[in-house]
């Protein structure tokens, strides 16, 4: 299988203000040159396009393709999740609105702490997926993550054998994030060794709608080449992926991700020192100039996640991102740290920042956007 995978949460639409009108003609030759060109995999889940996606993945690709040359992944929602017989209600409608007798591949969405622990666990949800895989009805079972890499830990150390694959969002921005920390995510899977799908290469467009220096800098190495190739190539390049979700909305986007997809090459040395380069540009341009070093949370008497709650607050601000996402990071950051409403305006932080911020200020504005 090659390593793309088609995310269907963004499909293009006739009425930008009806999320279920479908441009079907766009899409059907969306899908159909996605499958053309040797590509297999597509993700829907119930909550994409209020939850229409998935009769619209039996419309545009399950009635019109021989099912060998597709594989298929949705997901189920905790948040919907209130007693142990939902499960089953909403696996079964899942199955029905896609038009399919099994999932190659299925996932506990948007794990955190709280999802874990009040529905995961409490339900036994490892053991459902577990039985419906046994039945025939699932082929590789995993779950997707939004959370700490402690409770990255705590899931796999207990469920690691339960778990074929896990879905972590991995970008060159949020590599190093102090909010999402998508390297020791990625490290800990890798301690586990279980195979990676990516969400979020380009990080909601992010990566892929740049500013103009980054898009020069690209430019100047290889007109021919987009920036989400860049990103899209640096997640697919890591070891231990084996597929990487894009959010495509338009047949352009589809063309571009399969033309330098198709033959997949890995970042060489210097287009990795781009990437760098542009991380560089981007992060100089987001609405708190953070460069979260973390000096600042060293001595916070509340103990204040303040560098990780900048990059999630650039991020939301850059308007491109998931929102719900960047809130499901804050949430966990909020359970493990100190909220940013929790400040005492003591200082110790202004006086430490390298970047001489207005830490305290910038603290209010992180809270009054998270509330």
């Amino acid at each position: 299988m090659k390593k793309l995978a088609f995310g269907v949460m963004r499909m293009p639409l006739l009425d930008k203000a009806d999320s279920a009108s479908f441009d079907y003609e766009q899409i059907y030759k969306m899908v159909d040159l996605f499958i053309e060109k040797g590509f297999s995999h597509f993700d829907t889940a119930n909550g994409y396009h209020g939850g229409a996606s998935q009769g619209m993945i039996k419309k545009a690709l399950v009635s019109r393709h021989a099912r060998e040359k597709y594989v298929l992944s949705t997901k189920l929602p905790p948040w919907s999740v209130s007693e142990a017989g939902d499960m089953e209600k909403i696996f079964n409608s899942q199955l029905e609105a896609c038009g399919v007798e099994y999932f190659d591949y299925y996932l506990l969405h948007a794990l955190n702490r709280n999802y874990y622990k009040d529905v995961i666990e409490k339900f036994d949800a490892f053991g459902f997926v577990q039985e419906r895989k046994s039945a025939g009805k699932i082929k590789q079972v995993g779950f997707s993550f939004h959370d700490t890499p402690e409770i990255l830990e705590d899931i796999l150390k207990k469920h690691h054998k339960q778990t074929d694959f896990i879905m972590l969002q991995i970008n060159y921005l949020d590599w190093e994030h102090p909010g999402v920390q998508a390297k020791k995510c990625y490290d800990i899977a890798r301690a586990y060794n279980i195979p990676i799908m990516v969400m979020e290469p380009v990080k909601g467009g992010t990566l892929a709608n740049v500013p103009k220096e980054v898009d020069d800098l690209f430019k100047a190495h290889d007109k021919n080449l987009s920036p989400a190739s860049y990103a899209v190539r640096f997640a697919a390049g890591l070891d231990g992926v084996f597929s990487v979700l894009s959010g495509m909305s338009s047949l352009e986007q589809v063309s571009d991700n399969v033309s330098y997809m198709q033959d997949f090459k890995p970042l060489d040395k210097k287009e990795s020192a781009l990437i760098a380069k542009a991380r560089e540009i981007i992060e100089s341009k987001v609405a708190i100039r953070c460069t979260y070093c973390g000096y600042c949370e060293d001595d916070c008497p509340k103990n204040i996640a303040i560098a990780g709650y900048f990059g999630l607050y650039n991020t939301l601000k850059a308007g491109d991102a998931n929102p719900f996402n960047q809130r499901m990071y804050y949430s966990a950051l909020a359970e493990q740290k100190g909220k940013p409403s929790e400040c005492i305006k003591c200082k110790k932080c202004e006086v430490v920042c390298p970047q001489k911020l207005e830490v305290i200020k910038h603290l209010g504005e992180v809270d009054k956007e998270f509330k």
